[in-house]
């Protein structure tokens, strides 16, 4: 997704009346939910090639040591000496491409963290918006909390995209470790700030909680264990 598309989206939240703001932050999220998706399916069509790669390096392997086995190694040695390089940069290649595959995996569970965030806000949000406990400044108050954790989302997932674009181009593995890693740790960031900050609204509508009865229903609500 864009930076563009980013700034377009949070100057309409900007400039939308609070109701307005309020009702418009589905759709933002789910235009970022779509793009971390597109990632995602990016990244299992690179696991599947990279796979494949795998499987036919690994044929030629074990083709390799199949017809070594049957050999005098004293009768033909300079053939020998030939499949075993042949052999060693099979194995090589084979390493480099797990290697590349672990890789993938990883930038995968870090987009399915994202989708995981704006499912979160998505689903204390519509919560919220119902919880009487909470006034309409609260409420209002709380979507520009959201709209903020929702753009550092949206720029988390042009990192990502970057990061796999990065696999096409020449880095080492340390630099490609170094964006995966700086990337998991934004992701965690805003993960962490989106959990706090629901719970903390949690916690504030049990408190105004008026019986009882209120608290029970406020706890099922949220699942508020004590």
């Amino acid at each position: 997704m864009k930076k563009q598309i980013i700034f377009y989206l949070l100057v309409s939240l900007a400039v939308l009346t609070p109701v307005q703001s309020v009702q418009a932050a589905n759709p933002w999220a789910a235009i970022i939910k779509a793009a971390i998706k597109r990632v995602v399916r990016a990244v299992d069509l690179l696991i599947q090639r990279r796979q494949n790669a795998v499987i036919k390096a690994q044929n030629v392997q074990k083709a390799i040591e199949n017809a070594m086995s049957k050999l005098h190694l004293d009768q033909i040695t300079d053939w020998v000496k030939k499949q075993r390089d042949l052999y060693k940069e099979y194995y090589d290649e084979l390493k480099k491409v797990k290697a590349v595959i672990s890789y993938y995996f990883r930038i995968k569970q870090i987009a399915e963290k994202q989708i995981q965030i704006v499912e979160q806000y998505q689903k204390a949000w519509k919560l919220f918006q119902n919880d009487r406990h909470f006034s309409y400044a609260e409420l209002v108050y709380m979507q520009r909390v959201y709209a903020g954790i929702l753009e550092e989302t949206a720029t988390n997932v042009d990192m990502l995209s970057l990061v796999v674009t990065a696999f096409s181009t020449q880095m080492s593995d340390a630099k490609r470790l170094e964006m995966i890693g700086r990337a998991a740790e934004k992701v965690d960031k805003v993960h962490d700030e989106l959990v706090s900050f629901n719970r903390q609204n949690q916690m504030l509508s049990l408190s105004r909680a008026k019986s009882e009865f209120d608290a029970k229903v406020v706890k099922e609500l949220y699942g508020i264990d004590q």
